[in-house]
């Protein structure tokens, strides 16, 4: 695509990039660690949204294990919310941008 027929389009793909931006909130993954003991889910705008932590994780003598659950679990969702809108996207990324790569 050259960049004259990006400027004749720059409306429909503004549109594009605005859908994609609101179809974010729609799109979450969940990750865990320590066999599900922590649960976090994420939006795809990377906003967390939700933690579970099995009462089990809980302990207030060992805070730092707890920490590095969250961490993990947080990590974990990154990676599977990546994934999801590789997949979920790419199509439409693809075909907008990816004629002339």
């Amino acid at each position: 695509m050259s960049p004259f027929d990006i400027l004749k389009n720059a409306d429909a793909i503004q549109q594009q990039f605005k859908q994609l931006q609101d179809g974010l909130e729609e799109v979450s993954a969940t990750g865990s660690s320590g066999g599900n003991l922590v649960r976090v889910t994420l939006n795809g705008k990377m906003e967390m949204t939700d933690v579970k932590l099995d009462p089990i994780a809980v302990d207030a003598r060992d805070i730092q294990m707890l920490e590095d659950l969250i961490v993990s679990a947080h990590h974990d969702a990154m990676n599977k919310l990546q994934e999801e809108m590789r997949s979920h996207y790419s199509d439409l990324l693809a075909g907008r941008f990816g004629e002339n790569s």
